[in-house]
């Protein structure tokens, strides 16, 4: 009953529902991983923000370059600020205010620059008033203590990756959209400041990329369940077929139906034999459905030849006409 698995159209569908299933479930269980991993960095990373806050603060160079793990940790750098390059950085918000930062490059002793925020202001770096609260960078030889951060990207919030920002302002804090804005190396990596002047207010460090459970980590556990779904799907789709097909071999193994019509799973799709509803003959008798044209009868019952020959008969033909 069911050699129609053996029928290259079932060895189609067995192929492909061998390999669409395992390959599913794979690709289910890489999105699940990748989500687990996901949450567990998470973990991490609150765990070294909780000790970076106790833990003794480590040279810059010791810590680069910024990765999951050095992200938040303590840094130290030693240096000069260049009172020439300091930038406002607009549209951060802080405690559910708008504001900007104050970003100062250090000149450490190395050579290289190093971004350095050293605090957030409210209100609107347009306005005179605003920017008039900014103080000035300390003077001399300083040393910076502050939590080490990667390099913003065009998907970091308040980021302006477009540019057209006035002068003395930044969009993005990053080495690259400052290399056209100061004459020397800048490291690829800033620090904000955890004690600040008033009155600045310190920033908190942020999370390292695909470290926290963002947008991306969800999209993770959706694509999950979507894979599973697919599997699942796939062995639906397989039984239903399976089965319609075993019940029409059934039915033509017990005669229910003939076996034409079992092979095709309804018949030749006709209401009644030979495609019509009715006999395959005509509506009448001989082909006719009524007279052959005449008001009467083809024969007639009387004289078949007139009134002079007296013969009758049951003919339809007469034998001569009136002259």
């Amino acid at each position: 009953m069911y050699r129609f698995l053996l029928t290259p159209r079932w060895w189609g569908i067995n192929v492909f529902a061998v390999l669409a299933i395992p390959f599913c479930i794979v690709m289910g269980s890489w999105q699940l991983s990748r989500f687990e991993d996901r949450v567990d960095t998470h973990h991490q990373q609150e765990d070294r923000s909780a000790e970076a806050k106790t833990a003794v603060p480590r040279p810059l160079d010791e810590l680069l370059p910024v990765d999951k793990v050095t992200s938040g940790r303590q840094a130290t750098a030693t240096g000069r600020y260049d009172t020439g390059h300091q930038l406002l950085v607009p549209d951060r918000r802080l405690d559910e205010r708008n504001g900007f930062y104050v970003l100062t490059l250090l000149r450490t002793d190395g050579g290289k620059a190093l971004p350095v925020v050293r605090g957030w202001l409210p209100g609107d770096v347009k306005a005179p008033e605003a920017r008039a609260k900014v103080p000035a960078p300390p003077s001399g030889a300083v040393t910076v203590t502050g939590a080490l951060q990667a390099s913003e990207n065009q998907g970091t919030d308040g980021v302006h990756a477009g540019g057209g920002l006035p002068a003395g302002q930044l969009g993005m804090i990053s080495a690259a959209s400052l290399v056209n804005i100061v004459p020397y190396d800048v490291y690829d990596a800033w620090i904000t400041v955890t004690e600040t002047e008033a009155p600045l207010v310190a920033v908190p460090p942020t999370a390292a990329e695909g470290s926290g459970l963002d947008l991306k980590a969800f999209q993770n556990l959706g694509y999950t369940g979507e894979w599973f779904v697919f599997a699942g799907f796939v062995i639906f789709m397989w039984f239903r077929l399976f089965r319609r097909e075993a019940e029409a071999a059934r039915d033509v193994a017990l005669g229910l139906v003939p076996a034409e019509e079992g092979a095709t799973a309804g018949g030749s799709g006709s209401d009644g034999p030979s495609g019509s509803d009715g006999p395959p003959g005509n509506a009448g008798p001989s082909g006719n459905a009524g007279p052959s044209g005449s008001d009467g009868p083809s024969g007639s019952e009387g004289p078949s030849g007139g009134d002079a020959n007296g013969t009758t008969g049951a003919s339809g033909t007469p034998s001569a006409t009136r002259s």
